[in-house]
């Protein structure tokens, strides 16, 4: 009988690991407020709205953020967007984790990047903030830098002295004309991270 039992136990536990690995917590970071949602820094809420819109997902109000699940390919995604403010990301990541039981290794989170020109993707697996307040604040929470973030390009096109009101700032008539693209290959980029892995998605999606 106890064979028996600590056999099921094992079974039920792999199963239930198998069944984790299939999840992923994709967090497009930004701000809330009617103010903020065409601006540069939003680029993290826009994706994941592109995406929803796609896909006719609702986003729903949960705690700490807005959340909509996207069932492909066997995969749950869960699509959050953070109402904490950008500097206390980390807060909002942390919990949605340990509500899922989501591992490290499949939390993707989306974020704008002065570094790269206009739509341009870099995925990494791991690195430093960049500067970046919602990706300090992310490392800070988790202790860790060692989760996948994908950085869009809003290029660096402003004078001196004038980077946060570049990044707060609403994209220019030519970035709105070239976004729709951009973000329906951003929604493709998510998909792949899911079912590829992250080492195809990087070879495939990178520098485009």
């Amino acid at each position: 009988m106890k064979n028996w039992f600590k056999k099921l136990f094992s079974k039920t536990k792999t199963e239930n690991n198998t069944t984790d690995m299939k999840k992923f917590l994709i967090v497009g970071l930004g701000n809330i407020g009617a103010e903020y949602v065409n601006t540069r820094h939003n680029i993290g809420f826009k994706v994941l709205d592109h995406l929803a819109k796609k896909e006719n997902l609702d986003f729903q109000t949960v705690k700490l953020g807005s959340l909509a699940e996207y069932k492909f390919k066997g995969r749950s995604f869960f699509l959050l967007k953070p109402n904490t403010y950008m500097n206390l990301s980390g807060k909002a990541v942390q919990y949605w984790m340990e509500k899922e039981n989501i591992p490290l290794e499949n939390v993707f989170v989306i974020t704008d990047d002065l570094n790269l020109p206009f739509g341009t993707i870099r995925i990494k697996p791991k690195g430093s903030d960049g500067g970046h307040n919602g990706l300090k604040n992310i490392n800070l929470v988790l202790n860790t830098n060692q989760y996948t973030r994908f950085r869009f390009g809003i290029s660096d096109e402003f004078k001196k002295g004038k980077q946060v009101d570049y990044v707060l700032g609403e994209w220019n008539s030519a970035e709105n004309e070239a976004l729709p693209e951009r973000l329906e290959i951003a929604s493709e980029v998510i998909k792949s991270f899911g079912t590829a892995g992250l080492e195809n998605t990087m070879t495939t999606f990178n520098g485009k």
